[in-house]
């Protein structure tokens, strides 16, 4: 030590001793992390380590065939450049085989906050029928005030091998629906989850009026008549949809006052369709507010 500090002398310069130090601090996550439940908590059982390879093998079959499916579709498939005015073309067929595989249905009684019942099965038409009932009735925590309802929605889309992806409707300004309904309102909902956690729970809406009765309705709705909410507020910050950023798509029905009991929505199909006519951008006036600043 003294060499070194009459060698850092002659070189008019302070050489300190060195010092090796261990860190024991725990470390501290300090970005966020993905939870996309808000907090609702599932506890499942964990499967072996045996079922889990059984599972692993299985998928990996399956997303092998879609893997080639998917390059035979990239090289023999031309981009659609012509519009096709009139013409639906379906996105959510309720005759096809295992189409129940591809939703999701979640009531208020799935997180303890209420009572509500749902299901989703096919009908003796052949269509997809979300039923079962609503009620308000809350669980009394002091903390719970509203509750009474029942949503069904698509699994999140992906490509082989559990890539994320999203649907891109951007060639299309219709939504095209042939339902047959019990007289309630039902929301439509399209999800445009973001890749951050403020994006999360970003939805577009618009309502379904169902006539009730025996009879099937089309209805014909375009995609400039839906409005953003998060968390189920209404944003300031209006805007259109952009339409290749749609996650998920599905059907919520809510229990208001008087109105709790069954409920029931057939649905055949979900379509998309180009309308030339129609040359609506946005329905809804954008107002300014400041930056960052988009909840009521």
């Amino acid at each position: 030590m003294n060499n070194i500090l009459r060698h850092g002398q002659r070189l008019g310069c302070w050489l300190p001793a060195v010092q090796q130090h261990i860190h024991t601090t725990a470390v501290h996550r300090t970005f966020w992390e993905r939870e996309k439940k808000s907090g609702y908590k599932t506890k499942l059982p964990e499967p072996s380590k045996k079922q889990l390879i059984l599972d692993g093998l299985k998928d990996l079959k399956e997303e092998i065939k879609l893997w080639r499916k998917e390059v035979k579709e990239q090289f023999e498939s031309d981009p659609i450049l012509v519009f096709r005015p009139g013409e639906t073309d379906v996105v959510f067929d309720f005759k096809a085989p295992d189409v129940l595989d591809k939703w999701t249905v979640t009531t208020d009684a799935d997180h303890g906050e209420g009572k509500s019942t749902a299901t989703l099965e096919l009908s003796a038409a052949g269509a997809g029928l979300f039923h079962g009932e609503v009620n308000s009735d809350h669980t009394k925590d002091g903390i719970i005030k509203r509750t009474g309802y029942a949503n069904i929605r698509t699994k999140r889309v992906r490509k082989s091998f559990k890539r994320e992806t999203t649907y891109d409707w951007t060639q299309y300004n219709m939504l095209i629906m042939k339902v047959r309904g019990d007289g309630r309102s039902y929301l439509i909902n399209l999800h445009t989850e973001g890749y951050f956690d403020l994006m999360w729970n970003d939805i577009y809406h618009y309502v379904l009026y169902t006539r009730g009765g025996p009879h099937w309705q089309i209805a014909k709705i375009p995609f400039s008549k839906f409005f953003l909410s998060s968390k189920g507020r209404v944003q300031d910050r209006q805007g259109p949809i952009s339409l290749n950023r749609v996650t998920h798509f599905g059907f919520s029905v809510a229990a208001k006052k008087g109105m709790d009991g069954p409920f029931g929505l057939e649905i055949e199909y979900v379509g998309l369709q180009y309308d030339p006519s129609h040359r609506e951008e946005f329905a809804y006036e954008m107002y300014q507010t400041p930056k960052y600043i988009v909840a009521t």
